[in-house]
């Protein structure tokens, strides 16, 4: 079947069980195909074909809704929904997004790019149909990691209190980016063992029903059996006590099996959660033999051997040269611990918890237990290593200023992925955290320049011993530079010149340190210009008597992040020139503006917000040419 043919999911109304089938197998070898060149999420799509087209056939959306948690597991329901034709674009520039976007499509009702939302999100919608009287069903997909994040446990217990009609589809693939862990993972583990009981309950209901009522006494005794019996046979009894109509476990790729379970469910009163077993990867072996994660999502791929296509690279990728210097300061230290929220493989933590199992905790989809987990063990005089990405940071922002920062305690964050990150777009971009750090007292926040920096940085949070230290680096790779055997303590908010001038002054850190370089280069090379550039590497705190020299010179100043410019460090440089009574006019900031920026390659997105060396080298003439014709005025 040509898929780039399809509009809308109709079509599959009536198609017979072999058709159906065929279509799968089609979808499986397109997303194969696909992928292979644009990368993407194709482990959990390749799991989730049957259960996606069960889910068109048997519910009218975009009437009924689906909200797919996490958004990741959304390409096949693309496909059928009409956007086969834009696959070839997928995760790139101005192309189709690697998560549902309410924007391309009427079929796409709720954004999903972190996990765990989908059922509180659902919960809105369906006491909104309620309150207008409307019949549409609300299907929040959840997949089993993503369940074990705290605001979906919140939310299964408000839905299980109400008792309102709605159908949570529980895609159980017993591994999310990471292998699960917690105690949930394990009560399903034995939901999938237990074998499927669907209809016990009201069997159980209808033989009680027929014994002759003699008074209450019998009446409450049946009751009493039929309870008893509830927990004998039925291998859901977590959910049903939370208020839920358990299904399952389902054949994820039986489409008799799912139709049967949809049809019970949309006819079910009240929250049913029907438990949906799947295997990710499925018709791919490179992805179905995975056990690790690596093929949850991956860049491009040869198809016929499953090799990824990754340019050959010298320098380390930023996340592990990261761990492995905490990997090599713990084996001195004892009081290191690393805590990751089900990122060990992309934090590269790996190597740590094979040498320290015991002081390596991956506690699942729970940023804000992970960040008050690292309090605690601060709190007894240990030195938690808590490696988050930016973009799950915003999710414990309260237990960062109330647990970690209030209570001044000595937490190390590793702040990975800070920056534009290409791809996965708006939803993962880590371009907000200096922003909501910056203002929260007791804390320092620094970038390195490159990984001998970085390395030194990490030694540096490891010794500080007076509150929290947030160490920010970016996805991808280093530069590839040389490493000093010996590790260092660089002095808190301290920066350092790396070319030296006397027109202006480039104040900047991480990525961008290198934009401002050969700007500065070109501008001197061009016009004679003479610019100087500082790594500006302690964004908090500020290098106060660099700053104090600079106002003395009187030069102009640029700030440049690849960050929000909205409270970000150029503000922080504005509000010191003010307090020290510099002329704010004399500087001017660089940085990510006021909207979110989407998915592309990041060189193409930094030229859309215009942070490029051209913009530097504009911005940098213009203030210099101002100030001059003030000097001569």
């Amino acid at each position: 079947m040509d898929l780039t043919n399809i509009e809308n999911p109709q079509f599959l109304k009536h198609l017979s069980k072999e058709q159906l089938e065929q279509l799968s197998y089609d979808i499986r070898q397109f997303l194969i195909e696909k992928l292979s060149k644009t990368g993407g999420h194709i482990g959990p799509n390749l799991g989730v074909v049957e259960l996606t087209i069960a889910l068109h056939k048997v519910f009218d959306s975009p009437k009924d809704k689906f909200l797919w948690d996490v958004g990741h597991q959304a390409y096949v329901h693309k496909i059928l929904t009409g956007r086969a034709k834009d696959f070839d674009t997928l995760r790139q520039y101005k192309g189709l997004s690697g998560f549902p976007k309410r924007a391309e499509s009427e079929h796409d009702v709720w954004e999903t790019g972190h996990s765990s939302t989908s059922l509180s999100a659902a919960m809105g919608m369906v006491i909104a149909r309620d309150i207008k009287r409307s019949n549409e069903h609300i299907v929040p997909i959840i997949g089993d990691g993503a369940l074990t994040g705290g605001m979906a446990l919140e939310a299964l217990n408000h839905i299980g209190h109400e008792q309102k009609d709605i159908i949570v589809v529980l895609n159980d693939n017993e591994m999310s980016i990471a292998p699960n862990v917690g105690a949930l993972h394990n009560v399903l583990g034995r939901m999938r063992t237990a074998g499927k009981y669907n209809w016990v309950k009201d069997e159980i209901e209808y033989l009680i029903k027929r014994v002759p009522a003699v008074g209450g006494k019998l009446a409450s005794t049946a009751e009493r059996v039929k309870d008893s019996l509830k927990y004998l046979f039925v291998s859901g009894m977590f959910f049903e006590e939370m208020g839920f109509t358990y299904l399952g476990p389902v054949d994820g790729h039986d489409f008799n099996d799912l139709f049967e379970n949809l049809n019970y469910a949309k006819k079910t009163k009240g929250p049913v959660l029907l438990h949906v077993m799947t295997k990710k990867g499925k018709g791919y072996h490179p992805a179905e033999k995975d056990k690790v994660g690596t093929w949850h999502g991956t860049g491009p791929y040869k198809i016929d051997t499953g090799d990824f296509l990754k340019p050959k690279l010298v320098a380390p990728s930023w996340s592990k040269l990261v761990a492995e210097t905490v990997r090599n300061l713990a084996r001195e230290d004892r009081r290191i611990v690393a805590i990751t929220p089900a990122m060990p493989v992309g934090s590269k933590l790996e190597g740590f918890a094979k040498e320290f199992p015991d002081r390596m905790f991956d506690v699942g989809i729970a940023e804000q237990h992970a960040t008050t987990m690292a309090a605690g063990l601060a709190a007894v005089g240990m030195k938690p290593f808590l490696a988050i990405y930016s973009t799950f940071l915003q999710r414990a922002y309260d237990q960062m200023v109330h647990d970690i920062c209030r209570q001044n305690l000595n937490v190390f964050i590793g702040i990975d992925r800070s920056g534009l990150v290409g791809a996965d777009g708006e939803t993962h971009n880590g371009i907000y955290d200096i922003a909501f750090l910056r203002h929260v007292p007791n804390i320092v926040v620094m970038m390195p320049k490159d990984e001998n920096e970085g390395q030194h940085m990490v030694n540096t949070a490891i010794k500080y011993n007076d509150g929290p230290i947030a160490l920010r680096y970016p996805r991808g790779n280093g530069l590839g530079v040389e490493l000093d055997d010996q590790l260092t303590v660089i002095p808190i908010g301290s920066w350092e010149v790396l070319r030296d001038g006397s027109d202006a002054v480039i104040l900047t850190f991480g990525t961008t340190i290198q934009m401002a370089l050969e700007a500065a280069d070109q501008l001197e090379k061009n016009l004679k210009l003479s610019v100087r550039v500082v790594n500006s590497r302690f964004i908090k705190p500020l290098d106060g008597d660099m700053l104090a020299e600079i106002y003395q010179e009187g030069l102009p100043i640029l700030t440049i992040e690849e960050a929000a410019l909205q409270g970000g460090f150029g503000s922080a440089v504005l509000e010191h020139a003010q307090e020290n009574g510099y002329d704010p006019l004399l500087i001017k900031r660089m940085g990510i503006p006021d909207y979110f920026v989407e998915h592309g390659s990041v060189n193409l997105l930094l030229e859309e917000i215009d942070l490029t060396k051209e913009k530097v080298m504009e911005n940098l003439r213009l203030m210099i040419q101002k100030k001059d014709r003030k000097k001569i005025l």
